[in-house]
């Protein structure tokens, strides 16, 4: 409790700005708590059905996980982030809250899109002859779609069996960047770790070159002959 003692009439005046003072620190003291307790409370809240420690899939980098929902002022307005923590590549990344349906962020796969994507890459691969600068931007713009089954068909395309020739330096650039999201986003879901994811695909994987060296079939061939095909070599 704090008290002022007025001895004559011209301590009035200095006990009045005294209280002046007392009353501007206790305001600053109660913005900072009340700041305080809003960011506490974005921080647990949902937004947009995305909340704090949840997995999430960055069309462009993958699986990562909300570590934060922050508010920070832009140019006089306020902006809502989610702050997004890729841990492998050690890389943070803040999203607008109002964005994240135009950027394709989204949830980690449904464990029925999961077991489709797994079927997917022990299926027969489907190859376009066509050059292979086309189809190596597919390629890419597949894996960066976000889109689980979409990676799961590269990592199928480009695969290659101990009984099949070689890839590329570029496929190989391309098929293991492709695995590598496709096998972070199956522990995510599984809560298994990617080695364990890994094992898994290649299992798949496996049964896929039994069938094919069984079966004595060829990659499905889409499209025309394309006489600059060498160009992946």
């Amino acid at each position: 409790m704090i008290t002022f003692c007025l001895r004559t009439e011209h301590d009035l005046p200095r006990v009045l700005a005294g209280l002046t003072a007392f009353s501007r620190v206790l305001a600053r003291i109660i913005r900072k708590v009340d700041a305080i307790m809003t960011t506490t409370t974005k921080k647990v809240l949902p937004r947009h059905g995305f909340k704090n420690g949840e997995f999430v899939v960055y069309p462009t980098h993958g699986v990562g996980r909300i570590v934060a929902i922050e508010e920070q002022e832009v140019a006089g307005f306020k902006l809502e982030l989610f702050v997004i923590a890729f841990d492998k590549d050690k890389m943070t990344l803040r999203v607008p809250t109002a964005k994240v349906t135009s950027v394709g962020m989204r949830k980690l796969a449904e464990p029925e899109t999961v077991a489709k994507s797994l079927e997917t890459v022990s299926g027969r691969p489907r190859i376009k002859r066509t050059m292979w600068s086309r189809r190596a931007q597919e390629y890419e713009a597949k894996i960066n779609s976000g889109d689980l089954i979409q990676i799961a068909e590269v990592v199928r395309d480009l695969h290659r069996s101990e009984s099949q020739p070689e890839q590329s330096y570029s496929e190989r650039q391309l098929y293991e960047a492709a695995l590598d999201r496709f096998v972070r986003e199956i522990a995510a879901v599984n809560s298994s770790s990617e080695p364990e994811a890994l094992k898994l695909v290649e299992l798949q994987l496996g049964k896929a070159g039994k069938r094919a060296k069984a079966a004595e079939i060829e990659p499905e061939i889409d499209g025309e002959v394309d006489e600059e095909q060498e160009e992946a070599a």
